[in-house]
């Protein structure tokens, strides 16, 4: 460590931390990183026993900057706000946190240490969520696959019927969001989520009963009722383990599992279909029964896989032990204090007052990322809802059209990670995110223009290329996320973001609009130069303080969340 120069370390957190910090080369040109510090008049502690800070990613260090070699004995804490004398009581986690017993500005921990422990969550905390997304797939979307079936025809229904009742789930679905969101808050999400799965499997079990079109569109509601809220929670829930740069990725592969689900649900309704007449029983019937049974046993082992935080897996079910030891639990607090010191504003199961609600609802920082919610997946998100009956008026048998699907999921899954991975080497968003309205709208037009006579595996193939266009969503919800920067936002944002993206769920239930892809470009457009702005705007306000201003405004401020100077939105 260095400490030739008498500038101040200073910190903001949120987008990119700045720092005083410059690169070197060494003799073999990798990049190494010395952090300039002083000693603070006020407190006898240094910060020369941290981790050298990160660079910051960019498409053009990407392509063109040194690659940067990190050891696995090297100190991996980062400089935050508990390191300076000046702030850190401010940001201290109040005494009902849950996890206060753990918290130590002073701990530190290794490269090492942290990529194993990040490895261990990823397969006894994200695996389970992945497995719980894939039960809420599969009793979301196998009306699909009971369409390739007589379904319609069973209940008397059509199109224009079927239409009515995916406008009543998403209607149910939305209007859940929130309310569901309130009430894992209060519960906690390890004893709310597993409950939502348990009760929307028993209503899928339920759907064999179905007798018309009434039936139909009463389980399509208490479906959206039980199943609104279940992705807020989860990411919530993830919250309180993953830092929120480490959440991009993670969404990416929780989004897999619901890919995963459609291939199974595809699969196996090429087996359960054919038990169409046994026993006088639809085919359809049967997929109901069968995959809500499956996602029944999800629910129920939920209970024991879902611990409600970091200082809390040892149980009857998980271990006397739990999973983590007391030094893995001290890794997984700070660090995740030390990302976001928001996170420890509230107790895991503190319920919201009306005015935390109205003030995180009233963030309106944050409308734009709603906004781009409600149009992003107009334009593909029909012909995936359809894409079955499509293909059955085009002249493929039940089977055929099952498994025709299978490979326009295979698509999304390779088009989501690489635009994840992308965004992640290059530290950006937005542009990542306005990427799918490019790739989709010439095929969009195509479809369009396209005679009648077009042979029937032409149509198909562009259907495919649509239905697999790369998926945003993931990216979304983890900037959502980031840019919350208090428990109380993330809490309700969560909610708001999701519920935007099923009004675009209604509007595409019921037209298909493929001249929305331009507006949403010109909407992340102006996206861009609002988080930029806003950012600049802080830097300049910030930076043109003296080291008392500072110290007075985090003592003395009453912004709150992403309101604060000292946060940073991420574009």
């Amino acid at each position: 460590m260095s400490d030739e120069t008498d500038d101040r370390l200073t910190y903001t957190y949120g987008s990119r931390s700045s720092h005083s910090s410059e690169p070197e080369e060494d003799k073999k040109g990798v990049q190494t990183w010395t952090v300039k510090s002083t000693e603070s008049k006020d407190d006898e502690s240094k910060v020369d026993d941290l981790g050298p800070p990160l660079p910051s990613r960019t498409l053009y260090s990407f392509f063109f900057g040194p690659r940067v070699k990190i050891p696995n004995d090297a100190i991996a804490t980062q400089y935050s706000v508990y390191d300076d004398p000046l702030a850190r009581e401010t940001y201290y986690p109040i005494d009902t946190y849950e996890n206060k017993h753990r918290f130590d500005p002073g701990f530190r921990w290794t490269w090492g240490e942290e990529k194993r422990l990040v490895r261990k969550m990823d397969l006894f905390i994200m695996l389970w969520t992945c497995v719980m997304f894939f039960a809420l797939e599969l009793d979301r979307a196998n009306i699909k696959q009971a369409l390739s079936d007589n379904f319609l025809g069973d209940l008397g229904m059509n199109t224009n019927d079927y239409n009515k009742g995916m406008i009543v789930f998403y209607c149910s679905f939305l209007l859940a969001e929130l309310p569901s969101q309130l009430i894992s808050k209060r519960l906690g999400p390890d004893r709310w989520i597993p409950t939502q799965i348990t009760l929307w499997s028993i209503v899928t079990i339920f759907q064999i009963f179905l007798k018309n079109r009434a039936s139909f569109y009463v389980t399509r509601m208490l479906l959206g009722i039980l199943e609104g809220g279940f992705i807020p929670d989860v990411v919530l829930y993830l919250s309180y383990f993953y830092t929120g740069s480490e959440l991009n990725l993670r969404f990416s592969f929780f989004w897999i599992s619901n890919s995963i689900a459609d291939i199974f649900a595809s699969f196996s309704a090429v087996g359960i279909l054919k038990l169409d007449g046994h026993h006088g029983i639809a085919g359809w019937r049967y997929l109901f029964l069968i995959q809500g049974l499956i996602t029944l046993f999800i629910g129920l082992l939920s209970y024991g896989m879902m611990p409600s935080g970091p200082t809390a897996t040892a149980s009857w079910f998980r271990g006397r032990t739990g999973w983590f030891s007391e030094r893995q639990e001290k890794i997984i607090v700070n660090r995740a204090l030390r990302n976001d010191p928001s996170k420890g504003t509230m107790h895991n199961r503190q319920a919201l007052t009306l005015k935390l609600l109205w003030k995180a609802i009233c963030d309106y920082h944050l409308w734009p990322l709603y906004a781009i919610g409600v149009g992003f997946m107009i334009p593909y998100q029909t012909p995936s809802s359809y894409l079955t009956l499509s293909l059955k008026s085009l002249g493929f048998s039940t089977v055929k059209t099952n498994l025709l699907v299978l490979p326009s999921i295979f698509l999304k899954i390779l088009l989501l990670l690489a635009i994840t991975f992308f965004s992640e080497m290059i530290g950006e968003k937005t542009i990542v995110c306005m990427s799918p309205q490019f790739y989709v709208l010439p095929l969009l037009i195509a479809l369009y223009l396209l005679p009648g006579s077009t042979n029937k595996w032409v149509l198909y193939a562009i259907s495919t290329l649509i239905v697999g266009t790369p998926y945003a969503h993931a990216l979304q919800v983890g900037w959502n996320s980031q840019n919350s920067n208090s428990v109380r936002t993330r809490t309700v944002s969560a909610s708001l973001y999701n519920v935007s993206v099923q009004i675009g769920s209604i509007v595409s239930a019921v037209i298909y609009r493929a001249d929305d892809a331009p507006r949403y470009r010109r909407g992340n457009r102006d996206l861009i130069v609002f988080y930029v702005h806003v950012n600049k705007k802080r830097d300049k306000l910030w930076n043109g303080m003296t080291e008392e201003e500072k110290k007075l405004y985090i003592e003395n401020t009453t912004d709150e969340g992403n309101k604060r100077l000292d946060f940073r939105f991420v574009h």
